[in-house]
């Protein structure tokens, strides 16, 4: 992974818009997620989920780490303790986006809400733009994208798309503490990886 300063990333940053943020190159992507200490165990162990995470429920991952740190408190919130920075290939990200039904109607593009609906409950991806957040919590102006997957997506994603998995909860405590300190602060780079204005 690669890391640098917050400040020198926001010059570069879109100020509002929807954006994918994200640190990846030409085959791969990083997602983020936040388990229990023995959920990220066992997925650092072995490379991929298993153990007690839960296959027959939503999973959400998210390519912003400043989204997953307002999500997770900076690893401070309960069962959120564990950050866990997963590369994938870009192929298989690209094609969940392709798959992708938004979380609400009025942003779906569906002619009626009942076709929204069927979309919904047959597709096993669901798409939510929130608003970003600064380091200690502030919204934003920028949108920042989660991805919810079920089903057999995310039985592919948890056990044979993973590339690798990293721990990166002690990074995080380490950064934890310059929050508001934007000029010691590092965080993974990121860029745009796709805008949806």
């Amino acid at each position: 992974m690669k890391f640098e300063a917050y400040k020198k990333q926001t010059e570069q940053w879109p100020d509002d818009g929807k954006h994918i943020m994200a640190q990846f190159d030409e085959e791969t992507i990083i997602v983020y997620q936040a388990y229990s200490d023995a959920i990220a165990d066992f997925a650092v162990a072995h490379q991929y989920f298993g153990g007690a995470f839960s296959y027959t429920r939503m999973s959400w991952i998210k390519p912003n780490f400043l989204w997953m740190m307002f999500r997770s408190g900076w690893a401070q919130k309960s069962g959120q303790e564990r950050v866990l920075a997963i590369r994938i290939k870009r192929s298989f990200f690209d094609e969940i986006l392709t798959q992708a039904i938004p979380s609400s109607f009025i942003a779906s593009g569906f002619a009626t809400q009942e076709a929204w609906k069927q979309a919904i409950e047959t597709s096993e991806v669901r798409l939510q733009w929130d608003p970003d957040h600064d380091p200690v919590g502030n919204c934003l102006p920028r949108r920042a994208l989660q991805l919810g997957l079920r089903g057999k997506m995310l039985a592919r994603y948890g056990k044979e798309e993973i590339l690798e998995i990293i721990d990166v909860t002690p990074f995080i405590l380490e950064q934890f503490p310059h929050a508001d300190q934007h000029e010691q602060l590092l965080i993974p780079s990121e860029s745009i990886y796709q805008s949806c204005i």
